[in-house]
């Protein structure tokens, strides 16, 4: 825990998934996809509270089998295809601000589409948080393939200016490291984000760099079949 601060973790699983349909609750490596994320949160010693904010019974049920709180059932207006993030967190602040009285200095966000982020990669984030005094962490990893080799095409599908000049001819380990979200941890200071409305609030923010390894984000059934594999290849018990 961070010494005289409070930390709630929020798990959102919605119900409606249309490209992976039910993708939240299917079975990953014999677990539910989002048991996976539940473990990792109540294994943190960061989170004070960690709770799962859903419209769907089934969610709900499977979720509450992990140890995890579920306060509330989500409106359904917060479930649907519009529904921003933040909207989710705020109502989710809101309602044990109006239910409880109760209020926390940081929010924690953990999609459960990232089942290969474990607790250390959690706590590693709130280290940093700490160590640079951070108003905000979010989750990064290194691309697996240079941004600067690609390109956009024109209907004719010519390449000729498709790489810059300055590109042609290099090896990959020459050229500049780029980073992309990996969607599996966001931190924020509470009252920067509700001013803000966003996770990437304006400054005092950082990366916490995690392996490529643990950071696919599940949205397709390709990428279900690349972490079962990983999975039950580097079986660990670390959540």
């Amino acid at each position: 825990m961070i010494e005289g601060k409070s930390v709630l973790g929020i798990i959102p699983a919605r119900g409606g998934s249309k490209r992976l349909p039910r993708k939240n609750i299917r079975d990953l490596a014999g677990k539910p996809l989002i048991a996976w994320t539940i473990q990792a949160g109540l294994n943190s010693k960061y989170i004070d509270e960690l709770i799962v904010s859903t419209d769907d019974p089934e969610i709900y049920n499977i979720s509450q089998q992990y140890g995890v709180k579920l306060p509330f059932i989500r409106p359904a207006e917060l479930a649907s295809d519009q529904a921003s993030g933040f909207a989710v967190v705020e109502h989710t602040l809101n309602f044990y601000r109006d239910n409880y009285n109760k209020t926390f200095d940081y929010v924690l966000l953990l999609q459960p589409t990232s089942p290969l982020r474990n607790y250390s990669d959690i706590d590693g984030a709130f280290k940093l948080l700490e160590k640079e005094n951070a108003n905000a962490i979010i989750s990064v990893c290194e691309m697996e393939h240079s941004p600067l080799w690609a390109n956009t095409l024109p209907n004719d599908l010519s390449m000729a200016n498709f790489l810059a000049e300055g590109v042609k001819g290099k090896r990959s380990q020459d050229l500049d490291k780029y980073y992309r979200l990996n969607g599996a941890i966001y931190i924020c200071d509470t009252k920067r984000l509700q001013q803000e409305k966003t996770f990437f609030i304006k400054d005092n923010i950082f990366a916490y760099i995690m392996p490529t390894e643990r950071s696919i984000d599940i949205d397709t059934e390709w990428d279900m079949k690349l972490c079962e594999a990983q999975l039950l290849g580097v079986q660990t018990t670390d959540g």
